[in-house]
């Protein structure tokens, strides 16, 4: 996709949402990211950097905007960018932006259309809410985590997908977009308290619905989905590569044992669990035999529900992934996921160009917002702004670069965000 002026970019949905995102870690950069690339206007709030060149890795389609918010006009700023903003995304432990007097009694009351999402590992409330966490203390504190391993093994957290991601930045968006139909009934904002523990025992939904039925009554890593059946499981391929099967439903499994040259009739039942292990050595076994290739031009086509396991780059190349365009290349040859879902009129149009910097478009940013610049000459002389941040505003100015036209800016001539 060439670079085209904002002009040219058809509106995506949610274009004219002006959304401040307060610098974190994974989950809120993730959030922002998510709104920024179906169109909304995403200004991500940095600490005072210590390098020009450093960047958030997914800032894809934000600006940055350099605070300190713990002195008084970076908070004083900040407050008055609420007061032009439909949301903010807040990723503190609990009580931190009231120590700052940022809270949302305060923000909300002077923007009560404000869309507040505070974002933490535990929530605003309860036991844990004001200690530290990561993922797999979130995925443990769930339930979900005592799920995932393989028989006779420690129970094991896969990367920080579950909570961080699934759990927190993605729910957070959704509670974002839920918040913001809401107000085009009420004209109200709310509070969002978006606890990664409460988004990944949601997303487990179905595993607590399901208990009842015999999926999970059996110890860990002996269950149909949880690597205890021959027909749900990898299997690794004779150049060291695997196949993912996932032949549940009988007539899968048939077509399964075809491809694999096996005869049911000369099997166990497909659910005889005591004959699980010997069927996982004989799936194994013959799987062995052949190329990662091999196995896909032996299955491709069928429904015995088997696939490649690929590494990134090799899922980028896929031929079905091509076909749908499911991965995008920056400027810079950097790859990455094209946002999901794909929707048919108002698809999203994500930014190919590099992520920002920290504090890159402080001063276009502030202008937009309505500061004047002798306001933002006065937060200069307050050393407001780091030195490399305005060592690298010295530069864009030597360019002629400092406000440069950008499908990214957010002019006040777009509007405010009213979806419905």
């Amino acid at each position: 996709m060439s670079r085209r002026s904002a002009a040219a970019i058809p509106a995506m949905a949610l274009s004219g949402l002006r959304v401040l995102e307060l610098a974190g870690l994974a989950p809120a950069p993730l959030c922002g990211m998510i709104l920024a690339d179906f169109g909304a206007c995403v200004v991500r709030v940095d600490r005072a950097p210590r390098s020009t060149v450093a960047v958030d890795v997914q800032g894809r389609g934000k600006r940055s905007l350099a605070l300190d918010l713990k002195r008084p006009p970076g908070a004083a700023a900040l407050r008055r960018l609420c007061g032009g903003a439909d949301v903010l995304i807040e990723p503190f432990r609990h009580g931190v932006m009231e120590k700052l007097g940022l809270g949302p009694e305060v923000l909300m009351h002077e923007n009560p259309r404000l869309i507040y999402a505070r974002l933490t590992g535990f929530g605003q409330t309860g036991k844990y809410a004001k200690s530290a966490g990561h993922d797999i203390n979130y995925v443990a504190l769930s339930g979900v985590l005592s799920k995932l391993g393989r028989k006779s093994e420690n129970p094991y957290a896969p990367v920080n997908l579950l909570a961080d991601f699934a759990g927190g930045g993605v729910l957070c968006a959704m509670g974002i977009l839920i918040a913001l139909y809401e107000r085009t009934k009420s004209g109200k904002g709310q509070i969002i308290d978006a606890s990664m523990v409460e988004g990944i025992a949601y997303i487990s939904s179905f595993l607590w619905k399901t208990q009842s039925l015999g999926f999970w009554n059996r110890p860990r890593g002996e269950n149909l989905l949880d690597s205890g059946a021959p027909f749900y499981e990898t299997y690794r391929t004779s150049d060291g590569k695997f196949m993912a099967v996932g032949a549940i439903e009988p007539q899968f499994y048939e077509q399964l044992l075809k491809g694999l040259g096996l005869d049911s009739d000369e099997l166990p039942e497909q659910l005889s669990f005591s004959d699980w292990p010997e069927m996982k050595k004989k799936f194994a076994s013959i799987f062995a035999k052949k190329t990662q290739t091999e196995w896909c031009r032996i299955f491709d086509g069928t429904d015995a529900c088997v696939t490649p396991v690929l590494s990134f780059d090799d899922a980028a190349s896929h031929q079905h992934n091509k076909q749908r365009s499911s991965f995008i290349k920056n400027d810079r040859e950097e790859i990455s996921p094209r946002p999901a879902p794909l929707l048919s009129r108002t698809p999203a149009v994500p930014s190919l160009k590099r992520d920002p910097f920290i504090g890159e478009h402080t001063e276009e940013i502030l202008l937009e917002y309505g500061f004047t610049k002798n306001e933002i000459a006065q937060l200069y002389s307050d050393k407001e702004f780091s030195p490399p941040a305005r060592r690298l505003f010295a530069e864009q100015r030597d360019e002629g670069s400092l406000f440069p036209v950008s499908p990214l800016s957010c002019s006040s001539k777009r509007g405010r965000f009213v979806p419905g």
